[in-house]
């Protein structure tokens, strides 16, 4: 049977020895586009209230995934037509949750981040929070960006996106004496903007931070490098000798300013930092601050191990001064302090008010935006199928602060599965999994 040709012919004029066959081969023939309509989806998320910043849904769908990519979604979407389905009754759907601000340029150099133990490995800690899109904070300069990509970008499952150092060597000084870090002599515009010509995507704006000189070349030269390859800077901490409002104005619309909730005055292990804060001594947003919003600069939460305090983010939050991402600043220390993760930081501001919108929106369309990674934070059909599934618990809960302090809170957020690239990747109470001693 060389054909499609001999099939037709076996089935349209059969023997009698191939009579039977020719009937059973109809009939295959006949039912296999039914099998495959019924099976047209590889996962089917059912009953799940969907928020999508994008395209302004907030309302219960269901969701169909093919190919790793987002296939339909629909008011009732049959349970027959997937392979697998997930009841999502009672959670929220959302896009997978992207953390603009980690180091997980993860190594064994002790004591420091580029290629060093104070960095982290982001499987360990994305998908268990709903993270599907890390992006590491200028953790790597342009000297060292393919060691990264080729020791960690390449190893893990977790999508990373990257910051490039203003510095060649990247985030290098040693803990906790800060002591180490590049000087300006280790800045060069044109390997930086070759370096992200050479990676477009991958690396997605220009880390300025950790800097303790006076003189404004870094700005001068990231600005430059910025324009010339049409990405963001952001703008780190660490910058104890430049005022903030000077920063401020030189910051373009689309730039960055993370550790936004910071109170600088009290930070250490820089106490001699005097730059403005958020707030000012009677708990108002400043005027530089606001001026700098109205221009278009974005402000992320960059939590960290000593990046947020109420005394800075309650009176903020009240004036409407929202964040504009909820940036872990992830690194060895910070995830055992009062940032536990990134639904830990979205509870402290639900606590504060903020509504689970806003909150859903800056954890998802809000920063892709900002990276300029239009293709992912919502979930259009046709879309990367990263997606949380989130929980928002009821209970008695306690926020802490970098400053030690505590805020309560009736409700948390949880991650209760998380699906990257299609795949589940994130199931904490098995709700895709097999039901032990039944057949499926």
């Amino acid at each position: 049977m060389n054909s499609m040709n001999d099939v037709r012919k076996i089935v349209k004029e059969p023997s009698a020895i191939l009579r039977p066959f020719a009937v059973s081969l109809a009939a295959f023939l006949f039912l296999v586009p039914m099998l495959v309509h019924a099976q047209e989806f590889d996962l089917l998320i059912k009953n799940g209230q969907v928020i999508d910043t994008k395209n302004g849904i907030d309302s219960k769908m269901d969701i169909a995934i093919r190919g790793g990519k987002i296939a339909k979604i629909s008011k009732d979407i049959s349970a027959g037509q997937s392979a697998k389905v997930i009841d999502a009754k009672g959670y929220l759907v959302t896009p997978g949750l992207i953390n603009i601000h980690t180091h997980v340029f993860v190594g064994s150099k002790p004591n420091t981040f580029a290629d060093g133990v104070l960095s982290v490995s982001p499987d360990d800690f994305s998908f268990r929070s709903g993270i599907t899109t890390v992006v590491d904070a200028g953790t790597s300069g342009w000297r060292n960006f393919p060691q990264f990509k080729k020791q960690v970008i390449d190893q893990s499952k977790t999508r990373i996106l990257s910051f490039l150092n203003i510095f060649g060597a990247g985030l290098t000084g040693e803990w906790p004496a800060l002591t180490g870090f590049p000087g300006i002599d280790d800045i060069d515009a044109a390997s930086m903007s070759d370096m992200i010509r050479e990676y477009p995507g991958l690396i997605v704006g220009i880390v300025i931070g950790h800097y303790h000189g006076k003189e404004w070349i870094p700005f001068d030269k990231g600005i430059q490098v910025a324009n010339d390859r049409k990405v963001p800077i952001l703008v780190e901490c660490l910058l104890p000798e430049l005022p903030y409002e000077k920063i401020l104005e030189r910051l373009r619309p689309g730039d960055i300013v993370t550790h936004a909730y910071q109170d600088v005055a009290a930070r250490k292990p820089v106490p001699n930092d005097k730059r403005k804060t958020l707030v000012d001594e009677k708990g108002s947003v400043q005027p530089f601050i606001l001026e700098a919003r109205n221009k278009g600069v974005l402000f992320d939460v960059g939590h960290g191990g000593a990046g947020f305090w109420f005394s800075q983010a309650i009176p903020a939050v009240k004036q409407g001064f929202l964040p504009d991402s909820f940036g872990m600043d992830l690194h060895r220390f910070s995830m055992n302090s009062g940032m536990k993760d990134m639904l830990d930081i979205m509870s402290k501001f639900l606590a504060m008010g903020m509504s689970v919108n806003d909150i859903i929106a800056r954890a998802t369309w809000l920063p892709a935006k900002s990276i300029q990674q239009f293709g992912l934070g919502h979930l259009s059909e046709g879309a990367v199928a990263d997606i949380a599934i989130l929980n928002i618990e009821k209970g008695n809960f306690g926020f802490i602060d970098s400053a030690g302090f505590k805020l309560g809170g009736d409700q948390k957020f949880q991650a209760v599965l998380t699906i990257r690239d299609g795949k589940v990747v994130w199931d904490l109470n098995g709700i895709a999994a097999r039901e032990y001693g039944k057949a499926r």
